[in-house]
């Protein structure tokens, strides 16, 4: 019996000093950052197959985008390449070596008017959500939009219910412009679309560079 009360008392008083040395690192910055398994970084060819399948989740599942049927992997490769071609980010997210979302812009129209304003996207895999995650990528997504001379990001968001994609771009800066009623047929049922909007840089203020 003392033995057992003597070891219970070891353990404790070494589970206390290790949360005590834990946070004492905490304060001195020497313990990694409890995200520091996750990374952003450029899209490669090697991770069309997970962003083809975290976008057909989406495309089965929810209201967020208007396709009713997943593209193929095919598909999801000419759409980055047109993204890359007008050197703008095609990113991903990974957590120990797996892509658990991906985020881009395109030119909010295609005609060449538009190459100072894109519309983004982004899409978590089902098991990333309410994680954060889907923050980290918004935040470097509109850091590498700004830096390629971008000056105008608008979100058009499926489904005027859609409180998380909604949520994600009000806490990115993004406004509310307004609400296309009724404009989308999904699940047996009328979707809106919302539609937000954030300047990047100097916005408005001043000429695009190397324009007249």
């Amino acid at each position: 019996m003392f033995r057992s009360r003597l070891r219970h008392r070891l353990t404790t008083r070494s589970a206390k000093r290790s949360k005590a040395r834990d946070y004492s690192q905490h304060l001195l910055g020497l313990n990694p950052h409890p995200m520091s398994d996750t990374r952003i970084r450029p899209s490669t060819d090697a991770d069309l197959a997970a962003i083809t399948r975290i976008y057909a989740h989406h495309v089965l599942n929810g209201t967020g985008t208007f396709e009713t049927s997943p593209p193929s992997e095919e598909d999801m490769r000419t759409r980055r390449a047109d993204v890359l071609g007008k050197n703008l980010p095609w990113l991903v997210l990974e957590q120990h070596g797996i892509v658990r979302g991906f985020a881009y812009g395109n030119w909010f129209k295609p005609r060449p008017a538009y190459r100072f304003s894109v519309e983004d996207s982004i899409y978590m895999a089902s098991d990333a959500a309410g994680k954060g995650l889907g923050k980290l990528l918004m935040t470097e997504l509109l850091a590498q939009l700004e830096r390629r001379g971008i000056r105008k990001v608008m979100a058009v968001i499926g489904d005027s219910a859609n409180a998380g994609s909604i949520g994600l771009h009000l806490a990115a800066g993004f406004q509310h412009v307004g609400v296309i009623d009724a404009c989308g047929w999904k699940f047996g049922r009328w979707l809106d679309i919302v539609l937000m909007q954030r300047p990047l840089g100097v916005g408005p203020s001043a000429p695009p560079e190397g324009t007249q």
